[in-house]
């Protein structure tokens, strides 16, 4: 199984605003946009290496302390028992949320502007002796100094054509939320 998960909106202490919050995700067409395009490549990639793919047709609501997400669980059943999970990663990554679409034209872009993202936007992950694994994304990650005494974190947003500049810089601030709580900074 994967679950992508694409398209987010920041949670809220309040439970009327964070009802509010979640609803507006599910509905809006820029983020279920957003989501689509990953589900879809990851459909394209999935499809030579698995038969009885199971995705669903509309996303569901996951929330975490600090963010709403919409995501897809999707399934399936390999074609050949000795497809890896570490081949299953390969033909995943990089995903429309980190390396954008076309794909080729994408992260061809993305190393031009960005260069080197180090651990950001890697596939991290595990395969045991049998081809078994569990993969994600590091779309939130934080690098430690040598010394311990200072992190360069990283975060992103999926743009689109329907995205709003101020919008994905309050999106891509609340996913820090997670990477600063996990380092001990007070917010």
């Amino acid at each position: 199984m994967c679950k992508p998960f694409a398209g987010s909106a920041p949670r809220a202490a309040d439970p009327k605003l964070d009802a509010a919050n979640a609803a507006a995700l599910a509905s809006s067409a820029k983020n279920r946009h957003e989501h689509q395009l990953v589900v879809d490549t990851m459909r394209v990639a999935l499809e030579p290496l698995c038969e009885d793919l199971t995705i669903p047709a509309q996303p569901q609501l996951n929330r975490t302390a600090a963010v709403w997400h919409l995501c897809t669980a999707i399934t399936g059943r390999l074609r050949n028992i000795s497809t890896t999970a570490i081949d299953l990663a390969l033909a995943l990554h990089p995903t429309p949320a980190v390396g954008g679409v076309p794909t080729k034209a994408a992260t061809e872009l993305i190393a031009e502007l960005e260069g080197d993202r180090g651990f950001y936007a890697g596939a991290v992950g595990w395969c045991d002796g049998r081809g078994d694994g569990h993969w994600v994304v590091s779309i939130r990650c934080a690098q430690l100094s040598a010394d311990r005494r200072a992190a360069l974190a990283h975060a992103g947003g999926g743009i689109v054509a329907e995205s709003d500049p101020d919008d994905e810089l309050e999106e891509t601030t609340t996913k820090f939320a997670t990477i600063l709580t996990a380092l001990g900074v007070e917010q």
